[in-house]
């Protein structure tokens, strides 16, 4: 579940930061302010009026991730940008006659799938958490599919009697 969501933020995050990195400008702006309208929201506060108002379902779940999460990628890249687009391969490229499209793909883009690749691996863990928390909550994906969040609810009505029905899910891995 986490996995697509942290493809589809990480997509639109690297595009939208490689564009206003390189085009600078009015589009950064634009772009940079949304980031910091987005990152001004609690997100866990956000992702649970977006799922309390569309439904605890697994696609509205992985939307919630992948829109409130393509910030992180956005800001990264953009700074990962602004310090490659003035490194001599991309003015050599841009000497022998590449346009932009090629700089941005061939040159820059490879520059940055290696800290796009580290948030991703850490942005998997905390969405399988978020999720746990949503579903602790009751608005994370709903029963009969089994996800750490519901074990965990499901487990706290049974403290006093069987007490390792919370306590097996909710402790670290053994």
């Amino acid at each position: 579940m986490s996995l697509p969501a942290v493809l589809a933020s990480a997509l639109v995050g690297v595009t939208l930061g490689l564009l206003a990195g390189y085009y600078r400008g009015w589009l950064d702006a634009v772009v940079m302010r949304c980031v910091d309208l987005q990152l001004a929201f609690p997100f866990i506060l956000l992702a649970l009026s977006i799922v309390a108002l569309l439904g605890p379902t697994l696609r509205n779940i992985i939307i919630v991730f992948a829109v409130t999460t393509w910030p992180v990628y956005a800001r990264t890249t953009r700074s990962v940008v602004l310090v490659l687009r003035n490194h001599e391969f991309v003015q050599a490229a841009r000497g022998l006659g590449a346009g932009d499209q090629r700089i941005l793909w061939r040159h820059l883009l490879p520059g940055i799938v290696s800290p796009a690749l580290v948030l991703g691996s850490f942005e998997v863990a905390r969405m399988i958490i978020l999720e746990a928390a949503l579903g602790f909550l009751g608005l994370g994906v709903q029963p009969p599919t089994p996800t750490w969040g519901n074990m965990l609810a499901d487990g706290r009505d049974y403290l006093r009697d069987a007490w390792w029905i919370a306590t097996f899910p909710g402790s670290p891995s053994w």
